[in-house]
């Protein structure tokens, strides 16, 4: 009969030594992403579900919050503001994937191209809002610039009060700032593809965009599909731009910058937490499809 191991023995294991520096190492995280993630979100859906302040007594409402979500104009509006971002991520994407493409062959100068493109992501985000908002400010440096092409002031718009115009001047403000990201994140992408196949389609005759159609955008598709989902993340999620430069007005609230104002001015927790749910539904949503359509574009 065999002799059943001690706990002694049982712990002496590499096995179970193996076990227990994983279960030690991973026992900070989790409780850091219980506490901070998790259960901050199920007390987000249950405030929806009330009319309530941070402090003070709560009324039970079920879903009135989630029906003014749906009905406000206010949150309508900012809702609808996040497709001018969504545009926006999607030309940058598509401007930072041809400017990979360029820099990651053999271009003279091409470190100092990539470092140009890259640096303003480095920019803190309240720090570009600052410096887009004097950019656009009537008479400043925009205006300024186009003068000296022949534009008179009286004939330029009022870049972040026209409502027809200030969403589209805001959301630039990211493109500017995220195309090098997208860009940087293409390059080291482009350059973990074996040359080999490159040089295997160039002996049979394929030209630079079969190579970079048949080759390069299937071997990179894990990353492209990862800036997608930043894009459509970063469309939903915009407040540094909206709120710095306009703070909201004039028609360019986000979702994000309404649900401060909603949480933190006027006091409508379970409102600004029933739209937080809507949003992520959205965004779960919004992902998915994006996924799908990716996933059939490269099947073909």
């Amino acid at each position: 009969m065999n002799k059943q191991k001690s706990l002694q023995e049982i712990f002496a294991q590499r096995k179970t030594q193996q076990t227990l520096v994983i279960l030690v190492f991973s026992l900070f995280p989790v409780i850091l992403l219980v506490l901070f993630t998790y259960l901050p979100f199920f007390k987000m859906v249950e405030f929806s579900f009330y009319k309530m302040k941070y402090i003070g007594a709560r009324k039970f409402i079920g879903l009135d919050n989630y029906k003014n979500v749906f009905t406000r104009s206010d949150i309508q509006k900012a809702l609808f503001n996040t497709i001018y971002y969504m545009i926006s991520g999607l030309v940058q994407l598509i401007v930072a994937l041809t400017l990979a493409a360029v820099l990651s062959r053999r271009v003279r100068g091409g470190n100092i191209y990539k470092a140009i493109f890259f640096f303003p992501y480095l920019i803190c985000g309240l720090a570009v809002g600052f410096i887009f908002k004097y950019f656009y400010t009537r008479g400043a440096v925009l205006d300024t610039t186009l003068q000296l092409f022949g534009f008179s002031l009286d004939s330029l718009p009022y870049w972040l009060k026209n409502p027809s115009i200030n969403n589209i001047s805001i959301a630039f403000s990211s493109f500017w700032r995220y195309t090098g990201q997208s860009m940087v994140l293409f390059i080291g992408a482009m350059q973990s593809v074996s040359p080999e196949f490159y040089e295997a389609s160039a002996i049979d005759g394929a030209t630079h965009w079969q190579q970079f159609k048949y080759i390069t955008l299937p071997s990179i598709r894990p990353i492209i599909i990862i800036n997608v989902m930043l894009s459509i993340k970063g469309a939903f999620s915009a407040f540094e731009g909206p709120y710095t430069i306009t703070y909201g007005l004039n028609g360019t609230s986000t979702p994000v910058v309404l649900m401060h104002q909603l949480a933190h001015e006027l006091g409508k927790v379970g409102l600004a937490s029933s739209m937080a749910v809507v949003l992520l539904f959205i965004i779960l949503m919004v992902t998915f499809l994006q996924k799908v359509i990716t996933d059939r574009l490269f099947k073909e």
